[in-house]
């Protein structure tokens, strides 16, 4: 059976945590799901209307995290480390289930929702994958921020910079190739945040569960926490990992080449909302081969979907 047909988890994996922006306790449970169902959350706080759909036209903010609603207004927020880890996993379906509104946030990281699932296992179903290949290139810019997706061969490539003012963070720019690279790194990598903006995000009525057990904090040259960085380029690659979650709500494995530079989740769900105007910007394909080889997308091997 090939790796390439779709896959869920053996079992159910069960988080607990706090709210990074609510400060509240939450519960959260990845359930294994059918082929074709796609990622689902459901708030089981609530009786009714309690199913969110991931997708870039239900993103109802993407102000400092991704927030999804249904058309009830029932929302999931910081869904992006979940999403992220989903998809570099290649988990094409699963049941997320939530007794609050926002993911826990665990240590900032997709470290542990990654460790969880691994530990589970995957389950590969007959069903193939389907993917979305981009054809044409689209670009979005929003003053310095830019961002844009092209066509690519075989993969999905992210070319993500960073510029902050602060010295200690300043210029970061790191290249993944998401379905060939270790993504070890990107998976690891925290949120971050400067000092002096802490309190800003506080009177906001945000980040009432942060802390430097889930965050990097940075004072001018200093990062607050007590080990340090996790890698050389954690700052970037946790924006790579925020990027693959908020890429993951277009609802299958994208074929392109991504560039973006000082972007987040505004902006690269400006872009797909930009993307899915058009038709002729993408394809929804299916594979149908049993067994490719490792440079998988070939238009011969695949079959549009009506």
């Amino acid at each position: 059976m090939s790796v390439l047909n779709q896959k869920t988890i053996n079992k159910d994996i069960i988080f607990c945590g706090i709210g990074l922006h609510t400060g509240l306790d939450v519960d959260l449970t990845i359930k294994p799901a059918e082929p074709n169902s796609g990622i689902i959350f459901k708030r089981t706080d609530l009786t009714k209307n309690n199913i969110v759909i991931p997708s870039i036209f239900n993103v109802s903010s993407a102000e400092f995290c991704t927030t999804i609603s249904n058309q009830d207004g029932v929302k999931i927020s910081t869904i992006e480390h979940l999403m992220g880890a989903l998809y570099g996993l290649g988990i094409d379906n699963a049941l997320i289930e939530i007794n609050n509104q926002e993911v826990p946030i665990l240590d900032g990281s997709a470290k542990l929702f990654v460790e969880g699932i691994s530990k589970v296992g995957v389950k590969i179903s007959e069903a193939p994958i389907k993917v979305i290949k981009i054809e044409k290139k689209i670009e979005f810019i929003n003053g310095a921020k830019t961002i844009s997706i092209e066509p690519n061969k075989i993969s999905l490539d992210i070319d993500f910079e960073l510029k902050y003012k602060n010295d200690l963070i300043g210029n970061q720019r790191n290249f993944v190739k998401v379905y060939e690279s270790d993504l070890t790194n990107i998976y690891n990598s925290r949120t971050f945040c400067l000092f002096e903006d802490v309190k800003k995000l506080k009177d906001m009525g945000l980040a009432k569960g942060g802390a430097l057990e889930n965050a990097i904090v940075v004072k001018g040259n200093k990062i607050l926490n007590e080990n340090g960085l996790r890698n050389e380029k954690e700052f970037v690659n946790h924006k790579i990992l925020d990027c693959m979650g908020d890429l993951y709500l277009a609802g299958y494995k994208i074929i392109g080449k991504l560039v973006c530079s000082q972007g987040g989740h505004k902006l690269t769900n400006q872009l797909l909302r930009k993307v899915f105007q058009n038709d002729e910007n993408f394809s929804l394909l299916e594979i149908k081969e049993k067994n490719l080889p490792h440079a998988f997308i070939n238009k011969s091997n695949l079959r549009s979907i009506a």
